[in-house]
């Protein structure tokens, strides 16, 4: 990814193919599994990905799920600066 590209909040994106997520009993906690290892994910990472980057929900869409899922105010700007780390690390990308 060049650093310079931001997602927009209209952005509807989907996992990379070279990642895998689920949850890891051993772990008691989502990851992402790819061919170099794993990363385990906080329960608010997990959220996040299988809302806005699992589906065909934009991120703004997925944002409000998940402030109507928990009756909190917009998040929005927090998880986008969530998904583009995400993106910036190669787990996610537009959904084509």
């Amino acid at each position: 990814m060049e650093t310079e590209q931001r997602l927009s909040p209209d952005d509807i994106m989907e996992l990379h193919p070279n990642f895998h997520f689920r949850w890891e009993e051993p772990q008691r906690a989502h990851v992402l599994l790819y061919p170099e290892g794993i990363v385990k994910l906080n329960d608010s990472a997990a959220e996040i990905l299988e809302v806005c980057a699992q589906g065909d929900l934009s991120i703004a869409q997925g944002s409000a799920v998940l402030a109507s899922r928990y009756d909190h105010p917009p998040i929005e700007a927090e998880i986008m600066q969530f998904m583009e780390l995400a993106y910036a690390k190669g787990w996610i990308r537009p959904k084509s």
